[in-house]
């Protein structure tokens, strides 16, 4: 017989899908791999005459008529958060008193209408859903590494009781929220289950029961088959892998008679027929097509877009002040020179300004006049030339600091020029307008980015 081929990688895949989950249908396959099975295929040709036919040390029918060789294989179809009871549960629930809360009462129902119906059809293959207890203790001692001596870390222990469930929207009356906004005195459980981003969650975990014969019903027995999580956003979370083309995973069970059993989880959900796509397809374009009918609302019409292979510079700055001159009531005129190549703003558009008259006041051993003067102006840049060697000139800045006297007669205190950054980021540019005047500007490249720069 050859050699069987184990998947080892028991990781977790991530799945996306726009489809309702319930519509999520897997089949699961358990069989035991023991002595028996391998004598099942070995030709008979092989046995010698002189020897005792093995097949006699093969496990006989129970009491109840119930042969081994039927439980070591099962087969089942399951669906998103369908219930299937373990013999432990159908054991627990047949008891009434056993039954505490609406769940194990629903259940205890349940398990009744199946004995009456004939019994549950599986055997070995059992779900826990996202309302089970199993899930909840499931999370609350999930250990966060594959150490054997694992200590619980302060975070863990700190967020083992944070839950990512499926939450109720709460109440609306009159478009207010019922409860309030802000909770000036949380409690030390309100902080724990809000402190970390509760994206609603449905978990489910198919198991499997691999006691030996006669003893299906013990807890120690139980192992988890499949993990499967779904979250609101449509995001399936499947622990391990779907088996698809890849080999059978193993299970090896532990004690006195140790056993090997493999497994398959296959996706048989129903795929959607053509007609189903292209009416979802012509529902989901009509979906989105009135969503951008929506956002253009409120963009409007006032938006102006940028023409292609346009540059647009805005700049926004603001001459401060003044320092070290030798007259009172100092003033600052200044400009914008466009180069006159590709370089153009619009015809409404100032790129010269005067403040106002300042008078000065001492600072140590200087006289400063803090003018405090905002200003703006934009141009548009034509890039035809796409080359890296064919840098654009860029515009200049020039300024002239000048006083009033008692005449009203103005002299000039001094003048400077400065180019405007080019790149974006933090710049230093030292005073060059005569004894000292600090202007700044923010400058925003491109109308769609707006990224600021800021330079004094």
């Amino acid at each position: 017989m050859a050699a069987e081929t184990w998947n080892t990688d028991t990781g977790e895949a991530v799945y996306r899908s726009r489809d309702p989950v319930r519509n999520l249908r897997l089949r699961v396959h358990l069989q035991r791999i023991t002595s028996s099975n391998f004598l099942h295929c070995q030709p008979a040709a092989q046995l010698r005459k002189d020897l005792i036919d093995l097949a006699t040390f093969r496990p006989q029918p129970s009491a109840s008529g119930h042969r081994p060789d039927e439980d070591e294989e099962e087969e089942v179809m399951i669906g998103w958060q369908e219930k299937l009871f373990s013999q432990f549960e159908v054991d627990l629930y047949q008891n009434e008193v056993a039954c505490q809360s609406p769940l194990d009462h629903q259940y205890r129902q349940e398990i009744l209408k199946l004995e009456d119906s004939g019994g549950r059809k599986n055997q070995r293959i059992f779900t826990y859903t996202d309302s089970d207890r199993y899930t909840n203790l499931e999370e609350h001692c999930q250990k966060m590494t594959t150490a054997a001596s694992e200590v619980p870390s302060f975070l863990v222990e700190r967020m083992a009781n944070v839950r990512r469930r499926r939450q109720d929207r709460r109440g609306m009356d009159g478009g207010v929220l019922k409860s309030r906004i802000v909770t000036w005195e949380p409690s030390e459980e309100f902080v724990r289950n809000n402190h970390v981003i509760n994206t609603p969650l449905q978990t489910m975990y198919i198991m499997a029961d691999l006691g030996p014969y006669g003893k299906l019903g013990y807890k120690k027995y139980e192992h988890v088959l499949c993990t499967l999580k779904v979250d609101s956003n449509g995001v399936i979370t499947v622990k391990p892998d779907f088996t698809g083309l890849k080999g059978p995973y193993r299970i090896e069970t532990e004690g006195e008679k140790p056993e090997l059993w493999k497994y398959t989880i296959d996706n048989v959900s129903s795929l959607a027929h053509r007609e189903e796509e292209e009416r979802e397809q012509r529902v989901f374009k009509d979906l989105y097509g009135r969503h951008k009918e929506y956002l253009n609302s409120l963009v409007g019409t006032d938006f102006e877009m940028t023409i292609p292979g346009t540059l647009r510079l805005f700049v926004n700055g603001e001459v401060v002040s003044a320092q070290g001159y030798e007259y009172d009531n100092l003033y600052v005129h200044f400009f914008v020179e466009l180069p006159t190549t590709n370089w153009s703003s619009p015809d409404i558009q100032q790129l010269s300004g005067v403040t106002q008259t300042c008078a000065t006041k001492s600072l140590g051993m200087d006289k400063v006049a803090y003018f405090s003067y905002p200003f703006t102006f934009e141009a548009s840049f034509l890039h035809e030339d796409e080359s890296d060697d064919a840098l654009p000139e860029w515009p200049v800045l020039y300024c002239e600091v000048l006083s009033l006297d008692f005449w009203q007669r103005y002299r000039v205190e001094g003048y400077g020029a400065v180019v405007l950054p080019a790149t974006s980021g933090p710049s230093w540019s030292p005073a060059p307008f005569g004894k000292g005047c600090r202007v700044c500007w923010t400058v925003w490249k491109d109308l769609a980015s707006r990224v600021p720069f800021t330079m004094c």
